[in-house]
């Protein structure tokens, strides 16, 4: 049972991670980011259409992997009933 717990947690947050990672990039949030107001090239760099898209590859990276771990652990689980 606790392994299972341990499982369905590290499912969930990877899917809420997955999803943060996924839209963020696309909000006003990504743009009025005040930590990188001292540094201009960084900003530059950081709101270019390619770091919001492997941004928000990694996000949709995390929540294939969310599903296949769920699938997996389901899989299982099924097999040693």
């Amino acid at each position: 049972m606790t392994e299972f717990l341990a499982v369905a947690l590290s499912v969930i947050v990877s899917l809420m991670v997955g999803v943060f990672l996924a839209f963020v990039p696309w909000t006003s949030l990504w743009d009025s980011n005040y930590l990188l107001q001292p540094y201009p090239a960084l900003r530059l760099f950081v709101v270019s259409p390619y770091a919001r898209g492997t941004v928000t590859g990694l996000g949709l990276l995390n929540i294939v992997l969310a599903v296949h771990e769920a699938y997996q652990q389901l899989s299982v689980r099924a097999i040693s009933r």
